[in-house]
């Protein structure tokens, strides 16, 4: 799974700007993926690694937890924005369950860029519609607007 290109020309760097779109990143939605986030996660939920049991509660498979989310978003702005960057706030909202063998795209918008920091409307969506949307603020590295 690749990630986008780190400080690209004119976002990411010092011209970003809002109104710049960050390149869409797809996640392949493994098992895999979904069962070792939650473990990572410490959410030891059974809706998370166990089939049987998500169905026994309704779900037609396992579905991804919201601290994978957070942190696929987390990665998806640190890998655009580069390793010097820091999440400032991160306030997501979940849609649609991420389930094995879907792909998730996420997508972000920049907002506003002031101060030394940017906004940054995320949504990640899935073949049910969108699994997350929300708004992050970061700290740009220090050069940037």
């Amino acid at each position: 799974m690749e990630g986008p290109h780190v400080g690209g020309p004119g976002i990411g760097g010092p011209g970003a700007k809002a109104g710049d779109e960050l390149p869409p990143l797809e996640i392949p939605l493994t098992r895999t993926l979904i069962v070792a986030g939650a473990l990572a996660s410490r959410d030891y939920q059974d809706v998370h690694h166990d089939a049987e049991a998500a169905r026994e509660k309704g779900s037609p498979d396992i579905f991804m937890n919201i601290l994978t989310t957070n942190g696929l978003v987390g990665r998806y702005l640190t890998d655009h924005f580069g390793p010097r960057c820091t999440l400032r706030t991160l306030a997501i909202r979940l849609g649609a369950p991420n389930y094995p063998g879907d792909t998730m795209t996420l997508r972000g918008t920049v907002t506003e860029v002031a101060g030394g920091t940017a906004t940054v409307r995320i949504v990640g969506a899935n073949g049910l519609g969108n699994h997350v949307t929300g708004t992050v603020t970061l700290n740009l590295p220090e050069g940037a607007p």
